[in-house]
């Protein structure tokens, strides 16, 4: 029997040169999750947006003033996903952030928000792939603790239709992330370590 294809993805960062990839992207997805544009985890959220318009303009001026960092996958010429990340003040923002508090010791470097795959491309890699980047671009930047939140999603009830927008807890798990503390009945914070890029030039 042929071993199944597995989809080979290129990268690159949302910019003004890739808005038009990743605003189609969004387009074909009727604004995701409701019109939210990426912005949940942004400083403005989306509580005060009076609609998908408010979230699109607010998402290109981050783009534009470079207060914005996220990976686009590409099959092809088509943006298929994302994964953002930042520093917590460019995302401050997050799933259970009261529970957060409680026992926060100490910030992160970096947080990763959310994830996301077109409805026709899920469970090929596209995450993988996103999340893979993003660390390349953190360890670019200069490294440090990284958290993602994500959910459990086994020992749990199956999630009948459910997309999981941070991602699953496996997803961080193979790249070395460790639970740090649960937050919810079924989300963790997770932390990894990226050391920085020592290459020169």
């Amino acid at each position: 029997m042929a071993a199944a294809h597995t989809p080979t993805y290129s990268t690159r960062l949302l910019a003004p040169d890739t808005w038009q990839d990743f605003a189609a992207l969004v387009d074909r997805h009727n604004g995701v999750w409701g019109g939210c544009w990426c912005m949940g985890f942004h400083p403005e959220g989306v509580k005060n947006a009076q609609s998908a318009q408010d979230n699109k303009t607010a998402k290109r001026a981050h783009v534009d003033r470079g207060t914005c960092h996220q990976v686009l996958v590409y099959a092809d010429a088509e943006c298929v996903g994302w994964c953002q990340f930042g520093p917590p003040a460019e995302l401050p923002h997050i799933k259970n952030s009261g529970a957060y508090a409680k026992e926060l010791d100490l910030l992160p470097d970096w947080r990763i928000g959310c994830i996301f795959t077109a409805s026709k491309h899920r469970g090929r890699g596209v995450a993988r792939a996103a999340v893979g980047a993003a660390l390349v671009a953190i360890r670019a930047a200069g490294g440090g603790t990284v958290e993602a939140y994500p959910e459990q999603s086994r020992g749990r009830p199956p999630q009948r239709g459910a997309y999981f927008h941070t991602g699953p807890e496996e997803l961080y798990a193979n790249f070395g992330f460790v639970r740090q503390r649960k937050i919810a009945k079924w989300r963790w914070v997770m932390r990894l370590t990226v050391s920085a890029d020592q290459r020169e030039g």
